[in-house]
């Protein structure tokens, strides 16, 4: 189930566009009907695919006889007046689809949103997987849980039975206790499960708060996607045995299923966070269709890898980024080149960001290698811009491993001098002036005229301050400054000129000692 609003969002990634004005975007589409010509007899459904009609008129005849919610049209021309009226005055929604589409990528956006709209892995997909073992768990007469590889709950039936101690910490914790994974990895069970199709019986553990289970691999193809259990008293029978087995064979199928419909809402996630980071007149609209707030939002930049695997970490990154249930996740999210990237509406508190990153963080092992920057808040169409302040700030943590992630907002001062930096790498600024012939005169003669001069300025012309951070005397300070205005015309009474001389003195050596 989806509603249409949601479809016609999504659609709206495609070039899909509403003709009319649609009544009851809030309506629930449970249903999908494909128009076939070759039938004697009307199909139903809540979305209609008018196939292999090319007008609004003829769509509108058979959604009417379909008793569709919204119908689809694919054509290349413009409806004229008359269908245009049609349109607003009928019951369904009417979709136009562009000629360059074909009915196959249309279909299966709107297969996947109606039919698997519910939760997923992806926040997007099938929720029926808990239907789905309260009916395995029905049929073997015995309480079902259903697991991914890493012994992670997807789904558990509601009937319980005499429910162990084991399976409520593994359905409270959503994942198998530590000490009862161990003992199964101790007795093979992971290793049959990697290469059997056929139910293991695994005797119970009263140590552990465990009752006799059986459990059956839950796969596609080679694949492993996980593993269906029940709690039981003995060895299962012939015919619940099968029952089990089959049960395995729905739910991978379900998993599939689930898993084409998150690629495809992550593939359309991912497009239009794109055209917001590199900028659109449409900054508005396009957040619409991402089911975020018109508010201000920061831009997270994140980089993840390992020393064994270097894209690993970032692709979990980006999968752990985009999974959540329904539409409850915060922000949505691209992987663009290396770098994971997501909005998130905060406004001026950057806590929320600091906070999302910690999250996602505890989902990476232990050894990954994270470096993340937050950018300033924007308005919607200033998001471009929170993205270099992103990627700057990220540049700065991945110089300072172990700190706190970046943001703009603290390190905006840092930021502008690498700006600067960048600048004077490319020759954009003189290369010759007093910091320079100093210098010279410092790497010529051995002195310390260009410290002196740094901690003068920083100390605002204070010479006990200047004296006390080089740990000389305050005359030892007077005489460097004498002999400087010997060496270049320094302009020290010039406000402006001061200023120049302590950026160029920032941008040369941002990371300075003071030396004596």
């Amino acid at each position: 189930m989806v509603k249409l609003d949601r479809l016609i969002n999504v659609l709206g990634g495609y070039g899909v566009r509403v003709v009319g004005q649609p009544r009851g975007r809030d309506a629930e589409l449970h249903s999908v009907a494909m128009h076939d010509p070759t039938a004697g007899s009307p199909v139903t459904g809540d979305a209609l695919l008018a196939v292999g009609v090319p007008d609004i008129a003829g769509a509108l005849e058979l959604a009417r006889a379909a008793q569709a919610g919204a119908v689809l049209v694919r054509t290349g021309a413009e409806p004229d007046p008359d269908a245009l009226a049609a349109a607003r005055a009928a019951e369904s929604c009417v979709l136009l689809v562009p000629a360059e589409i074909s009915w196959s990528q249309v279909a299966g956006v709107v297969y996947g949103l109606v039919l698997e709209g519910r939760e997923t892995e992806s926040g997007r997909g099938p929720s029926d997987l808990f239907t789905l073992a309260d009916s395995i768990a029905t049929t073997v007469g015995e309480p079902v849980t259903i697991e991914d590889q890493l012994s992670r709950v997807m789904a558990y039936s509601s009937v319980q039975g005499d429910t162990d101690p084991a399976r409520l910490d593994t359905i409270l914790g959503r994942r198998v206790p530590e000490g009862v994974r161990q003992l199964f990895d101790e007795r093979g069970v992971f290793t049959h499960l990697a290469v059997s199709d056929e139910p293991l019986y695994v005797v119970g553990a009263p140590e552990h708060g465990l009752q006799d289970r059986t459990v059956v691999a839950v796969r596609a193809g080679r694949e492993l996607l996980g593993s269906l259990w029940i709690t039981c008293d003995g060895p299962l029978d012939t015919a619940r045995s099968r029952a089990l087995a089959d049960g395995a064979h729905t739910v991978a199928l379900h998993l599939l299923r689930s898993r084409v419909s998150a690629d495809l809402e992550r593939q359309v996630e991912s497009e239009l966070v794109i055209q917001l980071l590199e900028g659109t007149p449409d900054a508005a609209a396009v957040l619409g269709k991402l089911g975020l707030p018109p508010r201000r939002h920061r831009v997270i930049a994140l980089q993840a890898h390992t020393a064994a695997e270097r894209n690993a970490a970032i692709l979990l990154a980006f999968e752990r980024a985009t999974t959540g249930f329904g539409w409850s996740r915060p922000g949505r999210t691209t992987l663009f080149g290396n770098t994971v990237y997501t909005l998130l509406p905060c406004d001026d508190d950057p806590a929320p960001t600091l906070g999302w990153l910690r999250e996602l963080s505890r989902g990476l092992p232990g050894h990954a290698r994270v470096a993340a920057g937050v950018g300033a808040p924007a308005e919607p169409g200033e998001i471009p811009a929170s993205k270099q302040e992103a990627d700057e700030s990220l540049a700065l943590h991945a110089r300072r491993p172990g700190t706190e992630p970046v943001c703009y907002d603290e390190a905006w001062d840092e930021i502008l001098l690498q700006r600067l930096r960048t600048a004077a790498a490319a020759g954009r600024v003189p290369s010759r002036g007093p910091i320079n012939h100093l210098a010279h005169h410092d790497d010529t003669h051995g002195t310390v005229l260009v410290p002196t001069l740094r901690a003068w300025l920083e100390a605002q012309g204070d010479l006990n301050t200047a004296a006390e951070r080089l740990e000389v005397h305050p005359n030892t300070v007077r005489n460097r400054l004498r002999k400087m205005s010997e060496v270049t015309d320094l302009r020290l009474d010039e406000p402006r000129t001061r200023l120049a001389m302590l950026i160029a003195l920032a941008v040369d050596n941002p990371d300075h000692g003071h030396e004596r």
